[in-house]
């Protein structure tokens, strides 16, 4: 081939210093976000990434972080808070045939709990159904209807709905008493509750719980409720509305997809969540 023997015996050189510095660069960049998100897999990791302008695919990122142990843990189970046993109406399932095409079209209710170290307190929300974003929530100490109540008036002060939104939510009693039954009648709100034993027809709030407990619940020991009513108000207003990407919303955030659709100046109110804090 008329190669010389000290062609044939040369090794290759191996990456450059810049090739090493940017497989660096890009291994303490995965590292910082999977600390800031312990619960992103590698597909959103890959997402944010390539916002930030690396050339990377899902399949590199999947290899560096099962390399460095970064691959989400499983999570843990949950407890069920409904109680569907009671005496008041129970209202048609209107979801299941509408499909949201703008925010405040429909909005998704639901409640969980929350372990702290010596007790349970509770959290119930509402998204918008379109963008996935928190418009209310409550957290308290009590598993009743003034824990609901708290959130759906925190999202009616926020948003303030056209009449015909439709508000769905399971079958418990908190969501068909006369009281939360009446709030959502007198804002001109359109009731729908989801079939008996069937959690899909609420995914997305189930959903949200779930990023909720794998991404800040189960990190985190809070040995009081002070701790808790500080830290989960947090998490959904700065992380999850602000800075989590949403697969189904192109990886973007909720807030960051509510601004695509009406920029800020454009008519579009920008909403800013209170917490009403529920004590004994």
């Amino acid at each position: 081939m008329g190669l010389s023997r000290s062609s044939y015996y040369d090794r290759p050189s191996g990456p450059s210093p810049e090739q090493r510095k940017a497989q660096a660069d890009l291994r303490d960049r995965i590292e910082q976000i999977a600390l800031k998100f312990p619960r992103y897999g590698y597909r959103r990791v890959t997402a944010q990434l390539q916002r930030e302008g690396f050339g990377v695919n899902h399949k590199r990122v999947l290899r560096l972080m099962r390399e460095s142990d970064l691959l989400v843990k499983t999570r843990r189970k949950w407890l069920c808070t409904t109680d569907s046993r009671h005496g008041y109406r129970v209202w048609p399932n209107l979801y299941r045939q509408a499909r949201p095409t703008g925010i405040n079209q429909v909005w998704v209710a639901d409640l969980t709990y929350i372990r702290l170290l010596w007790e349970f307190v509770y959290l119930a929300v509402i998204l918008d159904a379109f963008s996935r974003r928190v418009v209310g929530y409550a957290l308290s100490q009590r598993l009743d209807a003034s824990l609901t109540l708290g959130a759906l008036r925190a999202a009616l002060g926020d948003r303030r709905p056209a009449a015909g939104c439709i508000h769905h939510s399971d079958r418990g009693v908190q969501y068909a008493c006369d009281e939360y039954v009446g709030l959502l009648t007198g804002a001109g709100m359109r009731i729908s509750m989801s079939r008996r034993g069937n959690p899909f027809d609420n995914a997305q709030a189930e959903s949200f719980f779930k990023t909720l407990k794998w991404e800040e619940v189960n990190l985190t020991q809070y040995r009081n409720f002070e701790q808790a009513a500080a830290a989960i108000p947090a998490f959904i207003e700065q992380v999850y509305n602000r800075e989590r990407l949403h697969s189904a919303l192109g990886y973007l955030s909720p807030v960051e997809f509510e601004e695509h659709l009406s920029p800020p100046g454009a008519g579009q109110k920008t909403a800013h969540q209170g917490v009403l804090i529920l004590t004994p």
